[in-house]
């Protein structure tokens, strides 16, 4: 069953320039987990701000669970059901104390105040923070300050998260412990995910991948289906992980390989080889 639904989407920030999504057209499913990628320019920041409501489209229609972002009166709904994560952590929080931080979001949405304690602590156990609930958030490494943000949007209970470059101001260790929340949010709470991101090693992670130029996208299919055809990539200025770049020289060289996306399948298949 479809979540989220884009009906020939464009976007255009103003009538002397190109549209920065142009005619898109694509669903998305209850509990999937999607992978956006393109280069800078792409338009997929944009999309993301199409997905719940921070934009409107110049033309078509944008429906979440079947209500449509255009709609004033469907506009506040939409925004429970499709929460965001940004880019930068530290553009997200704005409270003292962790705890204040994920309560801020229910506050505004109205919940009443004994129902808070159980959502912030629940919502903090989900992202492996409940410990850090009196911490002042500037005392958190990057990925902590991410899995906060997490927590602030989980506390709503949305259906669909869209994580917009999410990782892309962390380091490496911050990077896998944000990318491990969303996936094991996804595997047991059900909840939909749209990974935008520039790091070919988390696109790799998806189970869904659409490939973004110049406002279109140009290219949907699976990781692997998307990975094996590097030649197109590289006409979007797009390189594959590089596992997969590994694997596909080895083949060139003479040594028959299969592609591999992470670094356990390609340990395994060595092992496999070597046994």
């Amino acid at each position: 069953m479809e979540l989220i639904r884009l009906d020939h989407v464009t976007y255009q920030y103003d009538e002397a320039s190109a549209p920065a999504v142009n005619d898109v057209d694509f669903s998305i499913e209850k509990g999937g987990f999607v992978g956006i990628i393109g280069e800078n320019g792409s338009g997929k920041s944009t999309l993301a701000k199409l997905l719940n409501g921070l934009y409107q489209p110049t033309a078509g229609h944008v429906y979440v669970d079947g209500l449509d972002t255009a709609s004033d009166e469907d506009l506040y709904e939409v925004r429970k059901r499709c929460g965001m994560i940004f880019q930068n952590p530290d553009n997200q929080l704005v409270a003292t104390e962790v705890r204040d931080d994920v309560a801020f979001g229910l506050e505004n949405l109205g919940v009443p105040p004994r129902e808070m304690p159980q959502r912030i602590n629940a919502a903090l156990e989900a992202v492996g923070m409940r410990e850090e609930a009196s911490k002042a958030p500037h005392l958190l490494s990057g990925g902590q300050k991410q899995r906060v943000a997490i927590a602030g949007v989980l506390a709503i209970r949305p259906q669909a998260i869209v994580c917009d470059e999410a990782t892309a101001m962390l380091d490496p260790k911050g990077r896998r412990e944000v990318m491990d929340v969303m996936q094991r949010l996804n595997r047991e709470e059900g909840i939909t995910v749209l990974w935008i991101t520039h790091f070919m090693e988390e696109a790799a992670m998806c189970r869904e991948l659409y490939v973004m130029h110049e406002g279109k996208t140009v290219m949907h299919g699976t990781p692997r289906e998307i990975f094996s055809q590097s030649e197109k990539l590289w006409e979007y200025s797009l390189e594959e992980p590089c596992i997969a770049s590994l694997c596909r020289q080895l083949r060139e060289a003479g040594i028959p390989f299969p592609m591999c996306l992470t670094a356990d399948e390609m340990a395994e298949e060595a092992a496999k080889r070597c046994s």
